[in-house]
């Protein structure tokens, strides 16, 4: 199943491509652009951290998926929120000191390209046209009305924000005959006993100036782009059947750029790599991402996938004696490295 390059027929859609498949993704770290730009110290420790441990993942996948599991490593580098810095002066320099610790970098890829997919070019001709993945993904949302209303009441997406309940609500003045209504707290849906609500923000909201124009460059938040880059490595996106992301082989004697819009979404670094995609993907984040890492499981929990999609990959697993939950949210897992 790791090299599949067949179709699976959907009555609505047409074919959808089947992408190949790993058994397990994982993700080797993370850090912010300002820590890339700032020497070497924190990439060595992270990294270094993260080598110790790999082995130990591996042999668990090996008792999961049984002998030779597939498993590939992927790091994405911050470049949309940071998008003025130099891939020259990066790149090399984390690729040098994952080499020097030990650390196989599979896969490379651009945060922006969770936002944009750049078009692919094959021959000087646009082989596959840019992807506004984000909003895609943002239009595949769909909000929990409150259970006791059946979905009459408005969506919690309201603002481009999401939340996992119902939003608490301020006193209301009382009329004629009728004592004031007292505030209600938010609740969680599905919650036991006691809730855990959390509101995410997905995006900001295009802002009016002062002569009343709309700035319509849409920001999209950390905790929402990290929420694509997972569906992105399940590899459940499609754009008319076909995958949004296909990773582009890199020529290790060709220079990088000197601007990370030219460089593909995902870049592939080792040429023997397993699939990019998987089945399962893991992520090895520093602690400070426990935050973020919540609100994605939030998100991916409202994104309405394309059935037909989630069932190929189902119905592929099965085949591997693989079992693929069909809540996406459920093949994700993470350790948080302690301290950082």
């Amino acid at each position: 199943m790791e090299n599949v390059v067949g179709y699976s027929e959907a009555t609505e859609h047409g074919r959808i491509s089947a992408v190949p498949l790993s058994h397990l993704s994982i993700e080797v770290g993370h850090f912010l652009m300002g820590e890339l730009v700032n020497g070497t110290d924190d990439i060595r420790s992270q990294f270094r951290s993260i080598v110790a441990l790999l082995d130990g993942f591996v042999r668990a996948a090996e008792l999961e998926f049984g002998r030779r599991p597939r498993v590939s490593t992927c790091f994405l580098i911050d470049d949309y929120f940071r998008s003025d810095t130099d891939p020259r002066l990066i790149l090399p320099k984390v690729l040098d000191v994952a080499k020097e610790c030990g650390l196989t970098i599979d896969y490379l890829a651009r945060e922006a390209g969770c936002a944009e997919v750049p078009a692919v070019m094959r021959e000087g001709a646009v082989f596959m046209p840019e992807i506004p993945l984000a909003q895609i993904v943002r239009d595949r949302i769909v909000a929990e009305p409150r259970a006791w209303e059946n979905g009459s009441v408005p969506p919690t997406t309201a603002s481009g924000w999401l939340c996992n309940g119902v939003r608490s609500t301020g006193a209301e003045p009382g009329q004629a005959m009728h004592p004031e209504r007292p505030p209600t707290p938010p609740e969680q849906m599905g919650r036991r006993f006691h809730s855990i609500f959390l509101d995410v923000e997905m995006s900001t909201t295009p802002a009016s100036d002062m002569n009343g124009r709309t700035d319509t460059l849409r920001k999209w938040s950390c905790p929402f782009l990290a929420a694509v880059w997972q569906l992105m490595r399940l590899g459940v996106l499609r754009v008319d059947g076909r995958p949004v992301v296909e990773p582009m082989l890199w020529d290790p004697k060709k220079l990088w750029p000197d601007r990370w819009a030219d460089l593909p979404a995902v870049v592939k670094l080792n040429k023997g790599a397993k699939p990019f995609a998987a089945y399962r993907s893991l992520s090895i984040l520093p602690q400070r991402y426990l935050e973020i890492e919540h609100a994605v499981r939030v998100i991916l929990d409202h994104v309405h996938l394309d059935q037909d999609v989630v069932q190929q990959v189902v119905r592929r697993g099965s085949g591997e004696n693989v079992e693929v939950p069909r809540r996406v949210a459920e093949r994700l897992a993470h350790y948080l490295l302690a301290g950082t």
